[in-house]
């Protein structure tokens, strides 16, 4: 699958996967299936984290998961077109993230699926604002958490994306 996609180093010396196509749009709502759909291109793939060395595999989990969760369904507007956009830069996401945390399971639910626990990564992204001509008139910069769980199995795999912020601070002129 073709993606128009790059990293960029911030003033700060902090990455931000650039995504340059909206492929995603609706003024209303997200079309979630299309989504899913694209996700399920990644399921079978791993990535690995530039930070930590660590492999992150895409499960057949996370096209659901990432379109179905209470998360997901809580989002409106700007934030839920970011999420199903950031779709498309899911493995430079991954490639770019950071500060690694640990988070026990203490869910019946995963008690299989993520045996040893959870993880969260940081990572970044920008998405693209058109003006009234269909050009890009700057990138909104986004923070999302990368929930990572680490299954029995002794792998971890990407379950969702969450957190998505809009960083007030950091919109970029292209």
């Amino acid at each position: 699958m073709d993606r128009n996609i790059s990293i960029i180093t911030d003033l700060n010396g902090n990455k931000i996967v650039l995504i340059n196509d909206i492929i995603f749009k609706g003024k209303k709502s997200i079309n979630w299936d299309a989504v899913k759909m694209y996700l399920e291109s990644y399921v079978g793939e791993f990535y690995e984290i530039a930070d930590t060395n660590d492999i992150v595999y895409i499960g057949n989990d996370l096209p659901d998961e990432y379109t179905g969760s209470r998360y997901t369904y809580s989002l409106k507007g700007a934030n839920a077109k970011a999420k199903a956009n950031a779709s498309q830069g899911i493995p430079q996401m991954l490639e770019i993230a950071v500060g690694k945390h640990y988070r026990e399971n203490l869910g019946e639910k995963h008690q299989r699926s993520a045996a040893n626990g959870w993880y969260r990564y940081n990572s970044r992204f920008a998405l693209p604002v058109y003006d009234d001509g269909g050009e890009v008139e700057r990138y909104n910069v986004f923070h999302a958490s990368m929930l990572i769980r680490h299954a029995n199995d002794g792998k971890m795999y990407l379950y969702d994306i969450l957190d998505i912020k809009k960083e007030t601070s950091n919109p970029f002129k292209s």
